[in-house]
């Protein structure tokens, strides 16, 4: 595959209140042509800092990169001709209808009025604002809106295109059909650069994904291979009330004491099962981490039988992209983004 977009060693600092903040320390991404490549992260993170260096918006302090084939340093110019960028805030004109913004757009980028016309009319088809299009932007609802500013973004038909945090403020439906409106548009051929703090527009839309932390390139991947490195399928055991069948009263207090007697009889009869990567017990409940859970829940299930081990819950859960997050920085995605 060609490669879109190189960055190594991307840096930038800021003066804050008399101190230097470090906001990106040395990012390095590689971007291949025609795949969604999700930036994913929390707040602060450093994502839309490093997406406006690379959209020739914010000088880097250091480092270097080649966007849609030039050098951002030597050519902004053609860079800037050859992206689109969607901000967070987006880029819509309110007192104007959303064809008569595409058109002043297409103008921007030296397209004739017929052409910017005709450009106008696919993206408004395409994007499925073709009903509205004769209305002043200001009474879109957010969905509408936001797939105006992609519109606007791809009016000079770019190769690559930047999409900070397209779906923020939008309600669950309109998450959803933005994705699709995403997925044709990488079906299309154009490059997609998208940041975003929801783990599941990133699991969900992403080829590829890099995960950044505090400026930080933490992981970066396919979201199956990311996911892949954490342990495992997890299984979680609650036990019982009544913990083994026929067991003593003084056994039964033990067993639900952290670290107890039946916490390590469950332990041990796992531990030596090869399916079963990692097992430890905390909070009153054994965690197993396993390698294809919903194939071995089955034996699981029978070795507690076998023993009979009484059980209160058993859940199987796969792991996630904020599980990647938690094995590379200790500390929680969702908790981060949502503090």
């Amino acid at each position: 595959m060609k490669t879109i977009l190189y960055a190594n060693g991307l840096r930038k600092s800021f003066v804050h209140k008399g101190k230097t903040v470090e906001a990106v320390r040395g990012a390095n991404l590689k971007v291949e042509a025609g795949e969604i490549f999700g930036f994913l992260g929390p707040n602060g993170a450093g994502k839309t800092t490093t997406l406006r260096m690379l959209a020739t918006l914010l000088q880097p302090d250091a480092g270097e990169a080649i966007v849609a084939g030039y050098d951002l340093r030597k050519d902004p110019f053609m860079v800037r001709s050859r992206i689109g960028y969607v901000s967070q805030v987006g880029g819509s004109d309110r007192d104007m209808t959303a064809l008569e913004d595409l058109v002043l757009q297409g103008r921007l980028y030296n397209l004739s009025r017929s052409d910017a016309y005709v450009r106008a009319k696919e993206l408004l088809d395409a994007l499925d604002l073709s009903s509205i299009a004769g209305r002043k932007t200001a009474t879109y609802s957010g969905g509408q809106k936001r797939r105006l500013d992609i519109a606007l973004g791809m009016m000079h038909r770019p190769t690559l295109l930047f999409l900070d945090e397209p779906t923020t403020g939008l309600d669950p439906q309109s998450r959803i059909r933005l994705w699709d409106e995403v997925r044709k548009l990488r079906d299309a051929g154009t490059t997609i650069f998208l940041t975003t703090h929801y783990m599941d527009e990133a699991d969900s839309l992403s080829d590829r994904i890099a995960i950044m932390d505090k400026g930080l390139i933490v992981a970066e991947g396919t979201p199956m291979a990311l996911k892949q490195q954490v342990a495992g399928d997890m299984i979680l055991l609650g036990l019982g009330e009544d913990g083994v069948h026929g067991v003593d009263d003084q056994s039964e207090r033990t067993a639900q004491q952290p670290g107890g007697v039946l916490a390590e009889r469950v332990l041990s009869l796992f531990r030596e099962q090869a399916y079963v990567r990692e097992a430890g017990y905390e909070h009153g409940k054994i965690r197993l981490y396993v390698s294809q859970g919903e194939t071995v829940l089955p034996e699981v299930l029978r070795i507690l039988d076998r023993d009979k081990i009484v059980l209160r819950s058993i859940t199987l859960s796969q792991p996630t992209l904020d599980d990647v997050f938690l094995k590379q920085t200790g500390r929680s995605l969702a908790e981060e983004t949502f503090a």
